[in-house]
């Protein structure tokens, strides 16, 4: 089951923990001074430690150990073995980042019930770990031309400050991402990174999801409490409801706020971070966007610049997205051709890298070949039904699908794609069914399903 090293420098102390451990089906080594303790964990990484405090004729005692463990493998749990004498040592152990610890002699179903709890926390431990690495990766930034080189300059000199951000750029062109790279790779990566969609949000649940609520003593914490010493980050923000920013606006000068129905004052560090597509100048002439909070959001502002404006990265993104989706999404990892990347370079881009990233998904998705890309496979329009949309063309990236469930969706796209491919192979199935990789029936039976009539040519 799980791979458990035991230090202790007592024999029996060790036989008795591995023969409980054993019987529960656990993999166990044993080690019974610092030097063999070490050895191990550098040649395997264990999911729990079972650590005595005193190590007679060891180099390093259980401290020192478990100061290395706390350091070189964060995420393994360490119980401490403790005599009576030495209560407060391992109580002190504990606050050092031990997990628990277990006083001499102890009780064997103590013993597992604590083994257990560490493992469980072992587990989650990991599981928060990969999460981490997938949002980090899946937030990396990516390129080399010399607008990345400039924005990247410019992100890199706010790493280590304080100061409030507003990031600006058309949408789809990475402004979550550049907030994400800033939070990351600051003093307070370790804490939470959150995430308000002020164009998402019903503005009659904004102050509750911000500020949090108190009800007959039960306190449930907002989002400005739960990025407590991390980054609170204020996605499209000309959305936020005008009576919100107000609000807003005094926790930025006074940093303290009362819950919806508290009465308590509430004290928060964290950074803010904060996005638009819009021209906020418009908006404030407009009446939607107090200026006083535009000038408390926009202490230091960044520009995001447009795909169109860095066509030279697109091999760059595209080979990132491949090997994130063939990694994360289970997608096929094919490479691009010279023609694939020099077509996608010579298109419309106004969803910008998050366009991008779909028409590559999609690319691997419903692309012939099972290891590159062609041109073939990077689709910019569709024929569609002239009944069910404007014009006779069906744009991938347009709004068109926002609205609808994704069920709706998908049936509306498969009906687009396979309209298009049965008029570009001139209504023939055997060549229709080979490309899109269905057998001719399932094809048949596919346009019965999405009504589609066609007189398709049996060859």
């Amino acid at each position: 089951m799980s791979y458990i090293l035991v230090v202790d420098d007592e024999k029996d102390i060790r036989d008795l923990i591995s023969q409980i451990l054993f019987e529960e089906g656990h993999t166990v080594k044993l080690a019974q001074n610092s030097t063999s303790a070490i050895d191990y964990i550098n040649n395997e990484e264990p999911v729990l430690i079972i650590l005595d405090i005193w190590l007679k004729d060891s180099e390093m005692d259980g401290i020192e150990i478990l100061k290395s463990v706390r350091q070189n493998n964060p995420l393994c749990p360490v119980v401490v073995i403790s005599g009576h004498g030495n209560i407060e040592i391992a109580v002190a152990a504990v606050k050092q980042g031990a997990y628990d610890f277990i006083e001499k002699p102890f009780n064997i179903d103590q013993l597992l019930l604590v083994i257990n709890r560490a493992l469980e926390t072992s587990r989650l431990r990991k599981e928060v770990f990969s999460l981490q690495n997938k949002e980090i990766n899946e937030s990396k930034m990516v390129g080399g031309t010399g607008a990345f080189k400039i924005l990247r300059q410019k992100l890199d000199k706010l790493i280590k400050s304080n100061g409030r951000i507003l990031i600006s750029g058309p949408s789809g062109s990475g402004k979550e991402i550049a907030a994400r790279y800033i939070h990351q790779n600051s003093q307070r990566a370790n804490n939470r990174f959150l995430t308000v969609a002020c164009a998402s949000i019903q503005s009659e649940k904004m102050e509750e999801l911000l500020f949090g609520q108190e009800n007959e003593g039960k306190i449930n914490p907002g989002l400005f409490e739960r990025a407590h010493g991390g980054t609170l980050f204020f996605d499209e923000v000309a959305d936020l409801p005008i009576g919100t920013q107000a609000k807003i606006l005094r926790i930025l000068v006074d940093q303290v706020f009362f819950r919806v129905g508290g009465k308590n004052v509430v004290r928060v560090n964290c950074r803010i971070i904060s996005s638009t597509s819009k021209d906020l100048a418009i908006e404030i002439d407009k009446g939607n966007f107090k200026e006083e909070l535009y000038h408390r959001f926009n202490v230091v502002p960044i520009r995001i610049p447009s795909l169109e404006e860095r066509i030279l990265d697109i091999p760059l993104l595209s080979t990132h997205f491949i090997d994130w989706l063939a990694k994360n999404e289970g997608l096929p990892n094919k490479q691009l051709t010279e023609s694939a990347i020099r077509k996608l370079q010579n298109m419309s881009w106004p969803g910008n890298i998050r366009q991008l990233k779909n028409t590559i998904e999609r690319a691997l998705i419903l692309g012939a070949s099972k290891t590159v890309v062609n041109p073939d496979d990077i689709f910019e329009f569709i024929e569609a039904e002239k009944n069910n949309f404007q014009g006779n063309v069906l744009d991938f990236n347009s709004e068109f699908f926002a609205d609808k469930s994704l069920r709706s969706a998908r049936e509306e796209f498969e009906r687009a794609y396979l309209k298009y491919q049965i008029n570009k192979f001139g209504g023939n199935v055997s060549k229709t069914a080979s490309y899109v990789g269905m057998e001719r029936s399932a094809l048949h039976r596919k346009m019965k399903l999405l009504n589609i009539e066609s007189t398709l040519k049996e060859k």
